[in-house]
This record gives structure tokens, sequence and C-alpha cells, in this order.
């Protein structure tokens, strides 16, 4: 939201209003372009109407014919792009217009009341936050992926777009279950041999659909060892579609989020390698080999691929028994409430917004005492002290259980990027299970991310000067331009600040008065943008801001830096000898 605007002494209001009459033409230029693209919206509409009725014929006559025709034209219609493009932007255009009308209103008519401006904000967040997800969901592919990340940052977008597009987590309607055994069937038949008979006893339930494919539950026949497996199935056309939904996704940033491109860059060079799933087979199987020997074996689960079974549109792999994390909350917050889930559910998205609001990074255990106190005196007016009490120790207990489970994630992650050089780079909440043994089970490993040696330690070099008790502005920047990060001035203490944005806190912009990371990179890049971003970083850049998110949920104001500086520091011990080879311009010392 944006910061309201000092008052304007009447001396020098006289001076705004030619700026204020230039800006209007262009306000109501906007308003024409809107209602252009509202009209084609309903042409659309009628076409879609009468569109449906022809299905409706055809399918009655046949029924086997409007399955056949659509597969046919997904495959092979030219016009696909173009099509999904006018789909996006009917819907996405007139948002885009909304808020730049409602932002230069607010600068023309000089409104400085801060709670007019925040609830005129608030309006058009709800507002719009509805129609984002049915756009979504009527195109899925890159834009499911996008709203998940979205969905994981209550500190990063609006509280009614983190509510809508928490959906994504858990519901994307998944595809028939007949039309994606088809695709299992041909898999099979051409990489193996095999028919979906010989290799499946059972193959039904499904567990999970998002951007790329979708996971079945299914059960091996005894001669494939006859054990429950998950199956990865990949969506038809998916690596096109989202090849074309990048670029649509580009120019949205140029009109509305500056600053993303070197993320969107390096976003679509990883993303574009996830289709082929014998290449998440291969890194299921390393980063559970790497993770059996670390110190977290007994604590973190990977699911074995079955890779004879594997193809290209097609991942066998060990079924991991358990919830999703963010879940597994909710249901044990419900059941100390009183089992209304509703209830619970609302108690944890006040708290993600209330650390969303808070400007203050410190300590929030006061605070959270005193919600406490709160909430369970909303459920039970008449509940006595003591049970007011036990039912708080209860609450206490359960989030310092999620709180500790979150660390582990952290450490894992961090032994991952510092040690082995292998991690997911897309921990998303619907992404980490709560097993019934007790472990954590990291799931879905398309996005893993490699870091070369050199890579490692000047990430290493980064997090360790971060992590300091005494910030040494000097040490962050050198590391940052050894890492490969360049400014137009080479401002340090600039520098400073995109280092502990990337890899350590939100913190510095909420105290500033930034409401979203966006917002406060936008600032930073005014004073001295950021001309060269290393690809490597943007990544873990990114595996912190989802973290984040996840602390946000566990109401957690998280700094990564803290948890992997330990990561980092052993990384410089053990190849210090190799430093100066790859000229980091520092030596190992001891944290401080």
């Amino acid at each position: 939201m944006p910061i309201a605007h000092a008052t304007t002494p009447r001396s020098c209001r006289r001076r705004h209003y030619l700026h204020r009459y230039w800006q209007l033409p262009v306000i109501w230029l906007l308003c024409v372009v809107w209602i252009i693209i509202s009209a084609a919206a309903t042409a659309t509409s009628a076409d879609n109407f009468l569109s449906k009725q022809l299905r409706s014929t055809l399918t009655q006559a046949n029924p086997t014919l409007y399955t056949t025709i659509g597969e046919r034209e997904q495959a092979t219609n030219p016009l696909e792009p173009t099509i999904r493009a006018f789909k996006f932007w009917r819907r996405v255009a007139p948002i885009v217009i909304h808020y730049k009308f409602t932002e230069g209103w607010l600068k023309v008519a000089h409104i400085d009341d801060k709670k007019k401006r925040y609830d005129t904000w608030e309006k058009l967040h709800t507002t719009h936050a509805p129609t984002g997800l049915k756009c979504i969901l009527e195109l899925r592919g890159l834009f499911v992926k996008i709203g998940q990340v979205m969905s994981s940052r209550a500190d990063f977008i609006p509280r009614q777009y983190v509510d809508v597009f928490s959906e994504l987590q858990d519901s994307v309607p998944p595809w028939e279950t007949d039309r994606v055994k088809r695709i299992v069937k041909q898999s099979l038949m051409d990489s193996q041999g095999l028919t979906i008979e010989d290799v499946f006893e059972s193959f039904d339930e499904v567990l999970g659909s998002a951007s790329i494919g979708q996971v079945h539950k299914a059960k091996l026949t005894p001669e494939f060892g006859g054990e429950t497996v998950a199956v990865k199935v990949m969506h038809p056309n998916a690596e096109t579609r989202f090849r074309n939904d990048f670029k649509i996704f580009r120019t949205l940033c140029k009109v509305a989020l500056p600053g993303w491109d070197p993320i969107l860059r390096e976003l679509e060079m990883q993303m574009m390698t996830e289709f082929d799933y014998t290449n998440e087979g291969q890194n299921l199987l390393r980063v559970g080999k790497n993770m059996a020997k670390s110190p977290y074996a007994n604590k973190v689960k990977v699911p074995h691929p079955i890779l004879d079974l594997c193809s290209k549109n097609l991942l066998v792999m060990e079924y991991l028994e358990g919830k999703k994390l963010a879940t597994s909350i909710e249901e044990k917050l419900s059941s100390i409430l009183g089992g209304d889930k509703l209830i619970a559910r609302k108690v944890l998205k006040a708290k993600q917004q209330a650390l969303f609001e808070s400007k203050h990074s410190g300590n929030q255990k006061k605070g959270f005492l005193k919600d406490l106190n709160d909430i369970i005196g909303e459920i039970n007016i008449s509940m006595s002290v003591l049970e007011k009490a036990a039912k708080a120790r209860k609450l206490m207990a359960m989030t310092r259980d999620a709180r500790n489970k979150l660390s582990l994630l952290l450490d894992a992650t961090g032994h991952q990027i510092f040690n082995d050089g292998l991690y997911n780079g897309d921990p998303h909440p619907g992404n980490i299970l709560f097993l019934e043994c007790g472990r954590l089970g990291l799931i879905d490993y398309g996005q893993t991310r490699s870091l070369t040696k050199h890579d490692r330690l000047a990430l290493a070099a980064v997090v360790c000067a971060l992590g300091r008790k005494t910030i040494d502005i000097h040490e962050i920047t050198t590391a940052m331009n050894e890492f490969g990060f360049h400014s137009r001035d080479n401002n340090e203490e600039n520098i400073a600040k995109f280092a502990a944005l990337y890899f350590d806190s939100d913190a510095a912009g909420k105290r500033l008065g930034y409401a979203t990371p966006q917002k406060y990179l936008q600032h930073l890049n005014s004073i001295d943008p950021m001309v060269e971003v290393p690809d490597p970083a943007v990544f873990v850049a990114r595996t912190s801001f989802l973290f984040r998110g996840l602390g946000a949920l566990l109401q957690q104001q998280l700094h990564t830096s803290q948890h992997w500086k330990k990561h980092a520091k052993i990384a410089i011990d053990a190849k210090g000898e190799d430093l100066q080879l790859y000229n980091l311009g520092m030596t190992p010392v001891a944290d401080e």
C-alpha cells in the first residue's frame, strides 16, 4: 500500500495545479481502455456461450467426440498462445488499470487521510483478489506456480490475495482420472513396452494437482514390488504452455512489477528444466543419498524414485504417509480450540496479518501471549482461569513444536545449500509434509538447484557477514561484489541492504514503513539500482523468501542468515584453503 503523502501547504498547491490537470486526461484515457477491454470481455463471453452450445450438441451426438477434438486442438492449435494472452489480459488489465487509476486519483486529489487511503486500498484488494484466482484457475500453467509462491508470502502481497491464493496450495482442480490414465498407458507403452495393468494393481486417488502435473496414489503389482507409490503425471503440452505464459507474465512485470526482471529470468531458466521427470527422479535419488549421510538422516525423508518406471512425463516414487505441514498445524490448533477448524483458520490468518502489519522485528512473545488470552476469551468467555491457562500452555507447546520443525527445515536446507550444493529451489508449504513417523517429508524436487564450489563459498561469505552480531558494511559489500552483485554507484550501505533483503529478512523495510519487500526493493533501486545479479543468487534468495513466508504462517519473523550462518561457516572452514583460489578477498574468521 502506498505511503500517505504529507499535507501540502496551500501556497505550494498552486504549483501542482498544472501537474494535476495534466494527469487527468491520462486517467480518463485509462478508463476508456478499461471500458474497451470490458466490452471485449462481454463479446468473448457471448462467443464462449455459443461455443458451449455447439460442444453440447456434438457431445450428445457422440460422447467421445469432444474429448478427441479437444485434445487434438490442444496439440495443434497455433492460436493457443494468443487465446491465452487474451484471456489473461481480459481479466488482469482491468485490475492493473483500476490500481493505477486509484493511485493517480489519490495523488491528484491529495487524499492525505491515512485511514481513507488504507480503506481505499483494502476495498480494492478485496474486490480483485477473487478475480486473480479465477484467472489462475482458468489458465493454470505458470500462473498456478506464481500464485503458490505469492500465497506463501503473507508479508509480500495484501492479506486478501494471500487468503484467496492459499487455495492453490491444496486444491487446484484435478484433471479427470481417465484422462490421466491415458497418458500413463501411453508413457508406459512407449518407454517400457508395458500396459498399465502390468505395472499398477490400482491407480485412483488424486493426491494433488499443480501447475505442471498431478499426483496419484497407486499400488504396484507384485511383479514390481507391490508397494504403495505416488505417481506424478505431466499435463499434455505443459512445456509449450509455460514458455508462452512467461512471455505474458514478462509483459505484466514491465507494466506493474518493475524490478522483477532478474528474478523472472532465472525463474524461467530453472522452471523450463522441469519438463523431464527423469531428471526429477535423478534429483530425488541424489538428494536422498545426501540426506542419508547428513546429520538430519533420522529427521527428514526424501521419497525414493523407482527409476525403471520413470519417463519424460511419468515419475513413480515412494509414497510418504503424512499431512502437509500447514494442514497439520491447523488441525492441531483446531483440536486445542474445541475442534472448530474455521476458528483455527481465522486465528492463523489473523496472526499472519498481525505480523505482516508489524513494523518491528523483535521478540513477539509478549504480544503473542496477550493474543492467546484474547483468542481463548472469544471462544468461551465463561472459561475458568485454570482452563484458559491449560489451553494457553497447549497453544504455546504447539507453536514451539511448529517452530522447531521450521528450524529443522531451515537447517536441512542450509546443509543442502552449503555442504551438498544441491537443494530444492521451490520449498513452498505444499512441498513439506509432517509424516506419521515424526519426520519431515521433503517432496517435489522438480526445481532442484545446484551450486558450484565458488558459488557456495561466495554465498557463505555473504551469509556469514550478515549473521554477525556487529555488522560490517564493507565486509558485506565485498562479499556481494565477489559473488557477482554490482550496482550502478557501488553504494556500500545500499548494497548491504540488498544483501539483507535477499538473504536475511524483510525487517529493515518494515521499520522504514514499506508494506512489502517489493516496495522496499523499489526504494533501494531508486537509490542505487543493482545492475548485475548473479543467477545462482536468485533461487537462494527465493528460497529465503519462501521460508520467511512459512515463518509468517507460524507467527515468526525469520532471519534466514541466523539459521544458515553455521552451515556457511562450516563450508568456509572446510574449504578455507581454497578461498584465495576463488578470489573472495576474505579469510575465515571466528564468528562473533
